[in-house]
């Protein structure tokens, strides 16, 4: 939506060098990840601690929570960190291009 698209800073967004981590901006605010374990289910039984990179859980972790990555809930598609910095090079780029 377009509230993600302002908080992540691919669009609308002149300071896009503040851009806001999916991982990151969650756990400040819902560190027990209520809001996810609502809305996803399949998460409800992750332990807080990888609610936000239920990815880096042991296996033995997820399988406890019967949220096994790559079966029950899909892998990252990016690495985020990756991909934010590369998408601020990108932002900075277009804005001097276009001062």
């Amino acid at each position: 939506n377009g509230n993600w698209m302002w908080l992540s800073c691919s669009c609308f967004f002149y300071q896009y060098f503040r851009c806001y981590s999916p991982v990151t901006f969650p756990k400040k605010y819902d560190p027990e990840g209520k809001y996810v374990k609502h809305y996803l289910p399949v998460l409800k039984d992750m332990p807080s601690k990888f609610i936000y990179e239920p990815w880096k859980a042991p296996l033995a972790v997820q399988q406890k929570a019967k949220c096994v990555i790559g079966k029950d809930y899909p892998a990252p598609i990016v690495d985020h960190q990756t991909e934010s910095k590369d998408n601020m090079n990108k932002m900075a780029a277009a804005y001097n291009a276009h001062k």
